[in-house]
């Protein structure tokens, strides 16, 4: 069966909302501007709307040479930060285990934040001089990664997602479990079983499975949190203490890929 890239998505700014593409540059940390940005509180440490879920209220559209933010809720003007814009200024920042240096864009867009929060935060950017490696289990040619949880790449098949959802009393929409290569064609957890594979002429390699939490929760129009789809996953993709749904993966090579490119396994 046939299989094309039918979604491809990017969160420049973690935990925000995520832009759709039709193609995408593939870097051996993710897709372009891919989770390049991160807010932290004032220990450092990362924010995620696993504890603020109206951080899906803020959306972020990819400009020329700028992000704009803007609240879905909101009547604001929102917030534009040029892509190549710091302050020079580094900040120790805390994700998960992994402790790096990363930028400091700008007081004014941490006080637009902290404003439509409601809860005081900076706003930083990876740094090319501070890479935040990937596990050596995980590494084939060195690769880092932004700010993603921990891999540059989340995959999903669309049938997995329509399989889910007749599960469902309420169905869900893709953007709950923030893929950025959502395909089509196969059954439902074919990707369960991926090694290497190609979209179009960019090599891939499937890390592991990515375990999911309370953020699939969040509904990402509402920013409000509630019981579902996780309890309905438990329930058949539980495995060793973790719920899995998707898988997590590696560029093998840099390029470029478009909706509409096939899919095949090595």
């Amino acid at each position: 069966m046939k299989r094309t890239l039918s979604g491809l998505y990017i969160y420049p700014i973690k935990s925000l909302g995520g832009i759709a593409l039709s193609g995408s540059k593939v870097l051996s940390s993710g897709l372009q501007y891919d989770r390049q940005w991160m807010l932290v509180d004032q220990e450092g440490n990362f924010m995620s709307q696993r504890n603020l879920p109206q951080m899906a209220l803020l959306q972020v559209s990819l400009q020329e040479e700028s992000l704009h933010i803007s609240h879905k809720q909101q009547a604001d003007a929102g917030l534009r930060i040029p892509l190549s814009g710091d302050s020079g200024r580094l900040q120790k920042v805390q994700i998960w285990e992994d402790q790096i240096d990363a930028l400091l864009v700008d007081p004014t867009a941490d006080e637009w934040f902290s404003d439509m929060l409601r809860v005081s935060c900076r706003l930083t950017k990876i740094s090319s001089d501070h890479k935040r490696w990937l596990k050596k289990k995980y590494q084939v040619n060195g690769e880092h990664v932004g700010f993603a949880d921990s891999m540059p790449f989340l995959l999903i098949g669309q049938s997995s997602l329509n399989d889910l959802n007749k599960r469902l009393a309420t169905p869900v929409p893709m953007n709950r479990f923030r893929p950025n290569l959502v395909f089509s064609g196969g059954p439902a957890y074919v990707e369960d079983a991926w090694d290497e594979f190609h979209i179009g002429a960019v090599p891939f390699k499937i890390t592991k499975p990515c375990g999911r939490c309370v953020m699939t929760t969040v509904d990402q129009d509402e920013g409000t949190k509630g019981s579902e789809p996780l309890y309905t996953l438990s329930k058949y993709r539980k495995k060793g203490g973790n719920v899995f749904f998707g898988q997590n993966g590696i560029a093998l090579e840099e390029g470029y890929i478009a909706l509409g490119d096939t899919i095949r396994l090595c």
